[in-house]
């Protein structure tokens, strides 16, 4: 099993930032793959990005735009999702994920294992 906590969510302006954080803990080696994800109000859960465990490849969702950054510190095993220029649709609550594979996290959406999200609230 693979324990996922996010935190760093919270209340902001459009055209603020937030980082927020996903500790992983227990059997973290089975993943190589974490990523977040997104689920607005009335909304369909979203992929948002993930990276693999080396570091040095990412995956982005095309509307991301080069305004968030993910990255990860495999020594404190922790993913970060830092998100500029938000705007009051980035609303949502996000979830980390973790999975074996690129194809589970940001194509089918199934990733093994999730967090228990953290709200992010951008208010215009």
């Amino acid at each position: 099993q693979v324990q996922l906590v996010e935190s760093g969510g919270g209340l902001v302006q459009a055209g603020g930032s937030l980082r927020l954080s996903c500790a992983a803990s227990g059997r973290t080696f089975v993943s190589d793959v974490m990523g977040w994800f997104r689920q607005a109000p009335g909304k369909e859960r979203e992929f948002v990005a993930a990276i693999r465990r080396s570091g040095s490849t990412t995956y982005y969702a095309a509307w991301v735009k080069g305004r968030f950054t993910i990255s990860r510190d495999n020594a404190k095993n922790t993913v970060y999702l830092q998100m500029n220029s938000l705007k009051p649709e980035d609303t949502a609550v996000y979830y980390c994920a973790a999975a074996r594979t690129y194809t589970q996290v940001a194509i089918d959406l199934r990733p093994d294992y999730w967090g228990q999200g953290t709200q992010v609230t951008v208010s215009s």
